[in-house]
């Protein structure tokens, strides 16, 4: 309509008719083109995959580690990383324990107005000596921190474990100058058996542990605890495999014999003692998984009387770290 025409915008601008467009000439051709295959992970200068390899390469060219055998690029470790989030303690004997055992903490937590007895000011004195941070909270604070659990107004929070990576393993026993020794679980799920298990590693001289990321026990403050400290100084390497791991550390040089009540060798007689040595101690009463039992170059047994149907897991280790010692030793 003409009273519209007055409408501001409605008058078209120059230039902006619509119509034909004019083409490109082929000059845009070349951007239809295709550029290849798409490079390899491990080609990609960016990417987690070519720092693998690259450092893969330099490893190789060092030379093979003792034992005869070059450490694959493959992997098994999860790698140097904390896995899960921290871990709350708590209770009063709890936390003292953690303190007393020199558990690495984040910090301590006192409810307002708690009674103290020995327990609170032994671990008030302990946090303060190991200079780790102490909060006073209320105790709905520490009703949430605790999840609901019972806490006795004292509760403390612990870092998640930081795990090896099976390269530490083997350049810890390279450092000592000794063939490796290694312990590897097939999917232990007590924790105060892993803690056990870390001790006797730490007492008869292994070179570190590895355990699985699933279906197993994790270092957890009852597992550092169960250790007595020794999971402060025996490396622990998380692996995402076991069958993959033990694969990797035979590719490294190392033989790794399985404990089974059924094996044909006695492991106070075990001829590979002396040579980089792998030891799998399976699940407690499911013992090793057949897979894992495969992929071992031997499995031994320790003998013992027709009453006991079997050892516990920690215990059957600490035997055959003691054998195996004794004969390096000799």
């Amino acid at each position: 309509m003409a009273g519209n025409q007055k409408r501001p915008g409605a008058t078209r601008k120059p230039g902006s008719k619509k119509g034909m467009r004019v083409g490109s000439g082929g000059q845009g051709r070349k951007a239809l083109e295709g550029k290849g295959p798409t490079p390899k992970a491990e080609d990609r200068t960016y990417h987690v995959a070519h720092k693998r390899k690259v450092e893969a390469e330099q490893r190789a060219a060092k030379g093979a580690r003792p034992g005869g055998g070059r450490k694959g690029a493959g992997g098994g470790a999860v790698g140097k990383k904390a896995k899960g989030g921290p871990e709350v303690i708590h209770g009063r004997n709890s936390v003292l324990e953690a303190l007393r055992t020199k558990l690495p903490l984040k910090s301590v937590h006192v409810a307002a107005g708690i009674d103290h007895d020995d327990r609170t000011r032994e671990a008030m004195a302990l946090a303060t000596e190991q200079g780790v941070p102490m909060f006073e909270a209320p105790r709905s604070e520490l009703d949430r921190l605790a999840d609901g659990h019972a806490h006795q107004g004292l509760a403390a929070v612990a870092p998640p474990h930081e795990y090896a990576d099976l390269d530490d393993l083997l350049d810890a026993a390279a450092a000592k100058g000794h063939a490796p020794l290694i312990v590897a679980l097939d999917g232990v799920t007590d924790p105060r058996n892993l803690g056990a298990i870390i001790r006797s590693a730490a007492a008869f001289g292994a070179d570190g542990v590895v355990i699985p990321a699933r279906r197993a026990a994790s270092v957890t403050a009852t597992a550092w605890k169960a250790s007595a400290g020794a999971a402060a100084r025996v490396p622990v390497a998380q692996v995402t495999n076991m069958t993959s791991a033990l694969e990797e550390l035979k590719r490294a040089g190392c033989f790794v014999v399985g404990l089974d009540a059924a094996g044909d060798t006695d492991v106070a007689k075990l001829h590979l003692a002396v040579d980089p040595l792998v030891v799998v101690v399976g699940a407690e009463g499911k013992g090793l998984s057949r897979l894992v039992r495969e992929t071992c170059d031997l499995i031994a047994s320790i003998p013992i009387t027709a009453a006991a149907e079997s050892l516990n897991a920690s215990v059957a280790t600490s035997i055959a770290l003691y054998e195996i010692a004794k004969r390096r030793a000799a």
